[in-house]
Order: C-alpha cells, then structure tokens, then sequence
C-alpha cells in the first residue's frame, strides 16, 4: 500500500500539484485510519492531505481513479477487495438486484458481465430498467455488459480510453434512452401529465442518472487499462492538466470554462499578494538624517539604520490586443486579469485589433465584473478594416497616427498576439517609435516559443524594438508576468 501512495504522490507532482514531504507523511498517517474497502472514504483523506486548492480536484481525481482502480472481476465503481473474491454466482446475483434485471448472465474473460450472451436488445432494457430505478448496482452491471460488447478492447493495443468510451457509449445512444424514459415519466404522471417545472425537474433527475452510468462505463474502462498496462503508464497517457497549466489558445469548451471558474479566485490572490509587496517591500535607501537622530539614544553610535520609505511607482498600461481567431481566448484572459488588478496601476487603457483598431477602455468603465466588459467588446468593438484578417500593419499604425502621441515616459505597453501577419506589410517602426517614447514594451505570444517566426509569423521584427518578448501560453505564465510588471 505504501508503495502505491508513493506513486500516487509522484503522479501528482508530475501533475503539478504541489506535495510536500510533510503532506505526503500526513496522507500516510491518514491511510492507516481508512479500511481499505471504503474507497470513497480513502478517497476523500487522501484529497484532504493532498489538495490544497478546488482547481486541482480534477487531476486528484484522475490520478486516483488510475492508481486506485477497482481491480479484478469488480464492479465498475465497486468496493476496494481482494482481487477474484467475487464468484461467478455472486456477479449473477448482482445482476438481479435491479427490477427486472436478468440473472445467469454468465461472465467475460475481462472480468465482465458476460456481455457477449445478451442481445442488443436485452442490453438496452436492461439499462432502461437500471437508470428508471436509479439501481447503482444494476448499472455497474450494465456498464460491465456494454463495455464487453462495444468497446473491443484487445490487451497491449495502443488505445486510448477516450476511444473506447466513445465506441461503447455510441451503440447505447443514451439520447433515445433519456428520450424513452421521460416518455415513460409523461404516462406515469397523474392527470394532464408533467407540468413544466416537473417535466424539467425529471430530465435534470434522468440526465444525472445517465451522468452517473457514464462515469460507470469510464471507470470499468480504466480498470481494464490499468490491468492491462499498469498504473504508471495509464496516468501519463490520461494526465490532465491543472487549469493554470492548459494551453489557452488549444483548451477545449470544457477547458475553457474550468479557466474562466479559476481567473476570478486567481485574479483576487493576485491582487492581494502585489499589494501586499507593496506595503511590505523592499526598504528604500538610507535616510541620513533620520538615522543620526536616532543614534542620539545610543551615544552617537548608529546602531539602528533608518530607512526611507520606498514609493513604488504605479505604471500606466497601454494593452493593445490581436482577437482574432484562436488568439481571441488569450487576449480575453489577459485583458480580464489585467483589469481585474487594476488598482496597482496608475492607469489601464486598452485597445483590440483584427485589420482595424478600437479603444475598449469605456467597456470596463464602472463594470464590478471585468468579464462582462470582455463579453461586450466581442460584440461592440470596431475591429474591421477590410476583410477581418489580421494586419498587424495597419492596425499598429492607426494606433500610433490617433493615440502614439499620448504613450509617456510613465507608460509599459503591452502588445499581446501571434504576430502572424497574412503576410502584410510589419509597421515594426511604430513598435520602435513606442520603445523609444514608452517606459517599457513587452510582447506577449500565446504561441510555443519553437513556432515563432515559422510561416507568416514576424515576431522577430517587433522582438528587436521589444524589451522583452514573452511566451505566455498558460494561467501560470501569465499571472507571473502581470505580477513582475505590477
């Protein structure tokens, strides 16, 4: 047990989360109190000695599942026991416990439900009944029966479990089943059928059901994986990042609303912890004065240095930003952050870019929610010159021929972008011409550092009138920039 926490725990700093030692003794300590056949108990101690944030919970999760699988002829989500345990005849009897399940099923090679001796048919009522019963066993039973049948997996195969997920769960189309069964809750109702409000209260009930059973077929699928390849090489293939390490500009809809859940809460902890360098920073220099004053009580010995209070200048930031296609997400993320700490700067403007260039500073002007301001200027803003493909060229010349004259010595700009240009015309010098009015000029590319200047990328000639070029793909890398420059 002991060896299998330990890998548990290297899993999870490959992962990212960050264990201690200390943490990792705490999680120890906890296993010893936790019987080893309540998984969803050992679960939950070791998540309490080893999460320290909810936007690591999902890797936690899927490092577990991995490690700590069902092993052997269990069920899908089944308790933790001694592998081969469960006979032949327990598995049947399990597989009547739901209303009308069918017994005497028989059982597969991979520890199945003995899917290969059911009809398609028989496979699909049998779910009916196990989901319009809500009958947890009778579901994992199912699971077992449908992964048997449609996943076809085959021992050593360099398959994902993603693929046999979609394969199993195609033949099943859950959708005709959610459909069966709210028909089925239409006849049961008494009287005129479901109102409204009870129609939508039992798809959310049917849907969760459905929900459940799906979680059912992904973790049968994962023990099988994990007895065919072995933990440690099934968590580097089924890995998740946290969300401060997903790659913005390649995340999913679902990656993409795990970002936007953890910006706000990261936004908060940021700006706390740059006002707090501020309070608490750095002493200033030696204050002459003041410290011979002081060395009156000792003799004239200054053994106590008086300092001057350090005064941190506020920078005044210029955020001009590409939203174009994939690029967009980045630039809605860090605009969000940048506002979203914008009391540590004396002032924040900001302006988007496709072919044509808009100032949306009035859309964060009096918005608590700095995404609601993102969501408007997606909408509102006058970004179009031509055919609505970037030009880098154009849009940073009308930026210097309607704003150039009002970049200061007090300003850092910050562009944010690609630079794939279609290949159009640079303007690199107004990137020059901005270093040398500007206090600094970052670029931030949401690209991989290895695919700059390949295909129309130009970064390379807004990088030589750069102070520094940044690639800045992750959360992660860009809270660590926002919190340097503020």
């Amino acid at each position: 047990m002991l060896d299998l926490l330990s890998g548990f725990v290297i899993e999870l700093r490959r992962a990212g989360l960050p264990v201690s030692l200390t943490e990792h003794l705490d999680a120890a300590e906890a296993v010893r109190h936790i019987p080893l056949e309540d998984r969803e108990g050992l679960k939950y101690a070791l998540a309490a000695t080893l999460v320290k944030s909810s936007s690591h919970w999902r890797a936690f999760e899927t490092a577990f599942e991995v490690f700590f699988a069902v092993r052997g002829g269990h069920g899908a989500s089944g308790d933790v026991g001694e592998v081969g345990d469960e006979s032949d005849e327990e598995a049947d009897g399990a597989a009547g416990t739901g209303e009308g399940g069918p017994r005497g099923q028989g059982r597969s090679q991979n520890g199945g439900g003995g899917g290969e001796g059911m009809t398609p048919e028989e496979l699909a009522e049998m779910l009916f009944k196990s989901l319009l019963s809500a009958d947890a066993a009778l579901m994992n039973v199912v699971a077992r029966n449908a992964v048997d049948r449609y996943a076809g997996m085959e021992p050593g195969r360099p398959v994902g479990g993603t693929y046999y997920l979609y394969r199993t769960l195609r033949n099943l189309d859950l959708d005709a089943v959610l459909a069966k069964l709210m028909s089925q809750a239409q006849v049961g109702a008494v009287g005129d059928g479901l109102t409204d409000l009870e129609e939508r209260l039992a798809a959310d009930e049917y849907k969760a059901r459905i929900d459940k059973f799906r979680r059912a077929v992904e973790t049968e699928i994962r023990r099988r994986l994990v007895e065919d390849r072995g933990a440690e090489a099934l968590a580097r293939s089924v890995r998740k990042p946290l969300p401060e390490d997903i790659d913005v500009m390649h995340a999913t809809r679902d990656e993409l609303a795990v970002l936007h859940r953890v910006l706000q809460p990261l936004s908060r902890k940021l700006a706390v912890r740059l006002a707090r360098k501020r309070r608490h920073g750095r002493k200033g220099p030696l204050d002459f004065r003041a410290t011979m004053r002081r060395s009156l009580s000792t003799g004239g010995v200054p053994i106590e240095p008086r300092y001057r209070h350090p005064r941190p200048a506020k920078p005044e930031i210029f955020v001009i930003a590409d939203i174009s296609g994939s690029v967009a997400s980045f630039a809605r993320f860090t605009l969000h952050l940048v506002y979203a700490i914008s009391s540590q700067f004396s002032k924040v403007r900001s302006f988007v870019f496709i072919d044509g260039i808009d100032e949306v500073t009035r859309f964060f002007e009096g918005v608590v929610d700095p995404a609601e301001a993102v969501a408007r200027i997606n909408l509102e803003a006058d970004v179009i010159w031509v055919d609505g493909h970037s030009d880098y060229g154009h849009a940073l010349g009308e930026f210097h021929r309607r704003w150039g004259d009002e970049v200061s010595s007090r300003s850092s700009v910050l562009l944010l972008g690609d630079a794939r240009n279609n290949y159009h015309a640079s303007g690199s010098w107004v990137v020059e011409d901005l270093q040398r009015k500007a206090r600094r000029v970052y670029w931030l590319n949401p690209e991989p550092r290895d695919y700059w200047g390949s295909g129309d990328s130009i970064v390379g000639e807004y990088a030589a009138h750069c102070d520094d070029v940044v690639e800045c793909r992750t959360l992660r890398q860009l809270e660590h920039f926002v919190g340097n420059l503020a």
